[in-house]
């Protein structure tokens, strides 16, 4: 009697997830699909997954409370008239997509220089806080408890033992080991405000509220309102300690100088406002950091789960679109959705030189798995695809005809376009996109090709497990 009572409790509950799942609006049909297929296929585990990570849930006060924070600081980071660039018509649509994506417009007169491949890349951003003389803005996904990390804290320290305001953002999830580290509490005692940012707490109860994955996967170290660091590097030596099987880790990391890196303190500023509640917008966005003469066109965008107007997804799909010769794209995780794969394949079918980057191992299966599932579509669209084999590529990258970068924290993953918060820039510049060219044909140096005809002769127990675990990449 009791088993009979909790079949038909399970029956209930399994038909109102599906009722919910169908009534959603915004959802895909292949996510919909999938999502039904495991809530009825797996009993109690399906349902439990689908409350858990079906929906990007965020209290609706918290989202208001973002909502909020975001239109204050939004005139304070405005740039000068002077300062707003006039991009060539051909980039215009891809800047104005990215304004109604991130809410930023494109500033001219920065400078940006790219950092060393190496332990080395933090050697300037370490100088320019021990230089600080007003603040120090650090925020991470990752920071570890290694040599680099270590670096990291005692500049840190330094500055706010001499009385440098530091303020310190690390998820909560990305950073959880380093949160229990010595080097902690070391910065804590010199007086650095430490914030963990989107704290788990307890699991169960917080699940009740919060999508538990939704996650800052930013990277931006910001000093004095002066100059910025930005990209696709966490704080963490190359070895990346938690993952050594797949060391090194190549990365890139830029400095930014120029009116955007105002937009940047603006996001910094968004997201410790938001989980602090401290206003610091007038304070610290009352300057505009000098232009460069005569430098390049700049713009970040922003993203994130709490934000209804698109993604970095719509900013790639323009960048694409406005491709007449070739296209180079760096990404650790190719996970895309349809429309974005489909879009690569079909500037390669329209004659443009497209070349895709990815390391040859992958520090996650599941991803993997995933990406080789695309590989015979753009293989046979004429997309040269490079596997990079010296280490784990994390590097985030996309250049367009030598002219255009965009550059930052997110992936080509649905994770990067849906539920992280993300920070990317666009950098319109002949002479820097030729050094990210650059930096890229040394990874393609480093690279082994993938054909076609390897593909198509891939093993038959390759090709089940390939399309077995991508009906996972919905959820991803």
């Amino acid at each position: 009697m009791t088993t009979s009572y909790l079949v038909v409790l399970h029956y209930i509950a399994a038909t109102l997830v599906v009722l919910r799942v169908l009534t959603r609006s915004g959802m895909e049909p292949t996510i919909r699909l999938v999502w039904i297929m495991l809530v009825e296929a797996v009993p109690v585990l399906g349902i439990c997954g689908y409350l858990m990570f079906g929906e990007i849930r965020i209290e609706r006060a918290e989202r208001q409370r973002a909502a909020d924070i975001r239109a204050k600081l939004s005139g304070m980071w405005t740039p000068s008239p002077d300062a707003v660039a006039d991009p060539p018509e051909r980039i215009a649509g891809l800047t104005a997509t990215a304004l109604a994506v991130g809410g930023m417009v494109p500033v001219a007169g920065n400078r940006l220089r790219l950092e060393p491949e190496g332990d080395d890349a933090f050697d300037e951003m370490i100088a320019a806080i021990d230089g600080a003389q007003d603040h120090v803005h650090v925020l991470f996904y990752i920071w570890l408890d290694d040599k680099l990390g270590g670096r990291m804290v005692d500049a840190v320290s330094r500055a706010a033992r001499r009385g440098v305001a530091c303020r310190i953002v690390v998820d909560d999830l990305g950073s959880r080991r380093f949160l229990r580290s010595e080097n902690w509490r070391i910065m804590d005692e010199a007086g650095v405000e430490l914030v963990r940012a989107m704290p788990t707490g307890n699991v169960p109860l917080r699940a009740l509220t919060r999508r538990l994955d939704l996650r800052n996967h930013r990277k931006i170290v910001l000093i004095d309102n002066r100059i910025a660091f930005t990209g696709s590097r966490n704080a963490a030596d190359m070895a990346f300690a938690v993952k050594p099987r797949y060391a090194p880790w190549y990365d890139v990391w830029f400095a930014v100088e120029g009116p955007v890196v105002r937009q940047m303190q603006g996001v910094f500023l968004a997201d410790w406002m938001t989980y602090t509640g401290a206003d610091l917008g007038k304070e610290l966005l009352k300057t505009v950091p000098a232009a460069e003469t005569p430098g390049a066109v700049a713009q970040v965008i922003a993203t994130g789960p709490d934000r209804r107007a698109g993604s970095v997804s719509d900013c790639i799909m323009a960048l694409l679109a406005m491709a007449r010769k070739n296209i180079v794209i760096t990404t650790p995780y190719y996970v895309p959705t349809a429309a974005l794969d489909n879009a690569i394949q079909a500037c390669a079918r329209r004659g443009v030189d497209v070349t895709l980057i990815l390391p040859a191992n992958n520090d996650s299966m599941l991803v993997a798995a995933s990406s080789e599932v695309f590989y015979r579509g753009l293989l046979r669209a004429g997309v040269r695809l490079m596997l990079f084999e010296p280490g784990l590529l994390h590097a985030k990258l996309m250049t367009v005809d030598g002219e255009v970068t965009l550059l930052g924290s997110g992936n080509l993953d649905r994770r990067s376009f849906e539920l992280n918060y993300e920070i990317n820039l666009i950098v319109v510049d002949r002479e820097k996109t030729a050094e990210i060219d650059q930096r890229q044909a040394s990874y393609v140096a480093r690279a082994r090709e993938v054909t076609l005809e390897e593909v198509e002769h891939w093993p038959f127990w390759r090709k089940i497990r390939n399309n077995t675990l991508s009906l996972a990449t919905p959820l991803l």
